[in-house]
């Protein structure tokens, strides 16, 4: 702590100087109430901080402006105060660099096993509150999406689920019927061409993220980083948020193969919104027909129909048209 400008005896001293306006050492003493040897050093001191200055040879001590006589100290004081907290930034920088260095084994872990991510991802998944976050690419590593008992446990105590699911995994068998199961339970699901990685992210403050190549999935056992935090959780929330955008809705879909109820005439119903969505992915006909349970002849006629609804001719322009509609 640095001393202060004035001692409280000097200041007591110069307060009553500036309403005598000036003073003997004798006169200063007696009205201060100090022993003549002490005022006569509290005065010597004013005046080598220019505060006083001294007239005659019975020298009276007259009171000077505090602004001139303390404004250079106190400027002094000011930038030495601004370099001091300067060098406290540099240090508390240059500590949390090293930290964070240090500290990393906590924000990345590592686990090992099938079983082993299993658990993690349930527990993960019990301890939501807000949110969770799925990219759900074909052939999953650890968990079948029949086998996550969480997801409609966490739905009914108001955790907000959103799922991207990949091409691939639909075309598989009953897969997009356990899909619509969830989105009937409250899920929010879209489908993209294709994903970078699997992932889950839980009220954004916790992921886990596979670390095997689909390539080495028979190679030992699969891994999985657990993403605490920092940069590297910003990034992977960042890359999810961009591919929801991009990703087609699958909303909850009626019978492809019945009328929809109370569609208008210019409109389309959730199955037919099913059916542009996979279709947007780039699921073939084949592939729709069968996780729909309806004749390739049945998609194709209601695909003729969304293109007449629409004014074109080709796949590629219904599905700009689609999304010029709002009708994903």
């Amino acid at each position: 702590m640095q001393d202060p400008l004035l001692e409280p005896v000097e200041e007591n001293a110069y307060r009553m100087l500036v309403g005598l306006a000036g003073a003997r050492v004798e006169q200063l003493a007696e009205v201060a109430g100090l022993a003549p040897g002490v005022a006569g050093d509290v005065l010597l001191r004013l005046e080598a901080k220019g505060l006083v200055v001294r007239q005659g040879k019975d020298p009276v001590f007259r009171p000077q402006p505090p602004d001139v006589a303390l404004g250079t100290a106190l400027l002094r004081r000011q930038e030495s105060l601004e370099g001091d907290r300067q060098l406290v930034a540099a240090l508390n920088e240059e500590f949390r660099a090293v930290a964070r260095r240090r500290d990393a084994d906590h924000v990345v872990e590592v686990v090992i096993g099938a079983g082993a991510l299993r658990e993690r991802l349930r527990d993960l998944q019990q301890g939501a509150r807000e949110e969770i976050l799925w990219f759900c690419r074909a052939n999953p590593l650890a968990m079948q999406g029949t086998d996550n008992t969480e997801e409609r446990d966490a739905l009914a105590r108001g955790v907000r689920y959103r799922a991207i699911y990949e091409r691939a995994l639909l075309e598989g068998p009953g897969e997009l019927d356990s899909v619509r199961e969830g989105i009937s339970w409250g899920e929010e699901a879209r489908v993209a061409p294709a994903l970078p990685v699997r992932l889950a992210i839980v009220d954004r403050r916790i992921a886990i993220c596979p670390l095997t190549h689909d390539r080495e999935r028979e190679l030992g056992q699969p891994s999985a980083a657990i993403i605490g935090g920092g940069q590297l959780l910003d990034a992977l929330i960042d890359l999810f948020e961009g591919h929801w955008e991009r990703a087609s809705p699958l909303p909850v879909s009626g019978l492809l193969d019945e009328p929809d109820a109370d569609v208008p005439r210019d409109g389309i119903g959730d199955a037919e919104r099913l059916l542009l969505s996979l279709v947007v992915a780039g699921l073939p006909d084949k592939s729709i027909a069968s996780q729909l349970g309806v004749s390739r002849r049945t998609v194709q006629r209601r695909l003729d129909r969304l293109m007449s609804l629409a004014g074109v001719d080709t796949r590629t322009a219904l599905a700009y048209q689609a999304a010029r509609r709002g009708w994903l």
